[in-house]
């Protein structure tokens, strides 16, 4: 498989496109790592269609935790989807270009998609925390209007807050090189190559990153730690270990999801001693990971939907 190298792609870029080099210093073996990538990829679309079907088809099922479990599994299957197809170009045939407004797409829904997934499980908390520490309250504040609203507002939100993203990168003349060093087009690895002034990209880029999402994450923590303080408190094991361990598959997909993603962004500020192509090679795998383990995580932790897998399969 060819791959042009910097110098090359220099001299034949059209101002209105960009190179994606993929997984730079792995270039030898993309071929090989492009199998896991479609086995993830593989894995997690039929791992969330199977949740999305047996919450669908499941009345005792149609609830607000499964409704959130719903969007959150028809985000984890859209986020590598916009992702892989790409990826394995670059891979198989070295088609390494993207032209600019493609990017820009691209760039737009990776992070709303991601905003998109952070604000679900801010919900599924807020759900978890009525539902253990006011139980008598929950069907009267999560009522079927509600629920939609808030799945209305996380989406809403995820769109709007991540928009200025691809216009404030639009504006910046990119008069350097036009090579980006990743296999997607993520908002930091485009703006570096820019020529003016970067400051309110950066800025909003923390914004987003320490106000938003560490927004959200804040709001986690906190409901789960209201949620442990109740869940000692029941006065049944049986209870508690029912409660732990619904909260406790939460709490794995939170971990699985931020600790990757806070990862490249730090990296990326800061992270210069990390060699480039495990930052680039993390950043691959916070779009699959979480989305192949989050309905295995799920069906393996929720006894409701457990207890359908297996009632279907008998």
């Amino acid at each position: 498989m060819l791959h042009a190298d910097a110098s090359n792609i220099s001299s034949r870029v059209a101002s209105s496109s960009f190179f994606l080099l993929g997984l730079p210093g792995l270039e030898k073996i993309q071929v090989w790592l492009s199998i896991p990538f479609c086995f993830i990829y593989a894995t997690a679309l039929l791992g969330n269609a199977t949740l999305l079907w047996v919450i669908w088809t499941e009345p005792s099922l149609h609830k607000p935790m499964y409704l959130f479990l719903s969007m959150l599994a028809l985000t984890d299957m859209a986020l590598p989807t916009c992702v892989l197809p790409k990826m394995l170009a670059i891979f198989w045939v070295g088609a390494q270009e993207i032209t600019f407004a493609a990017c820009l797409v691209q760039m737009f829904l990776v992070h709303a998609l991601c905003m998109l997934e952070s604000g679900t499980l801010m919900a599924m908390a807020y759900d978890r925390y009525v539902a253990i520490c006011s139980p008598l309250s929950y069907t009267s504040l999560l009522t079927a209007s509600t629920v939609v609203k808030l799945c209305i507002a996380t989406v809403v939100r995820a769109m709007v807050t991540v928009l200025p993203v691809p216009l404030l990168a639009r504006r910046l003349p990119y008069c350097h090189s036009h090579i980006i060093s990743h296999s997607y087009c993520e908002h930091m690895a485009v703006v570096k190559l820019a020529c003016g002034d970067t400051t309110p990209n950066n800025l909003y880029g923390l914004i987003l990153s320490f106000v938003v999402i560490g927004g959200d994450l804040g709001f986690i923590f906190i409901s789960y730690g209201l949620i442990l303080r109740a869940v000692f408190r029941l006065p049944s094991q049986e209870a508690q270990h029912k409660a732990l361990g619904t909260c406790g598959a939460h709490v794995g997909v939170i971990f699985i999801l931020y600790t990757p993603g806070f990862f490249s962004f730090l990296t990326h500020r800061f992270g210069h001693s990390v060699p480039h192509y495990v930052h680039i090679f993390l950043a691959n795998i916070y779009l699959f990971v979480p989305a192949m383990l989050n309905p295995i995580i799920y069906g393996a932790k929720t006894k409701e939907i457990r207890d359908q897998i297996l009632s279907e399969d008998n």
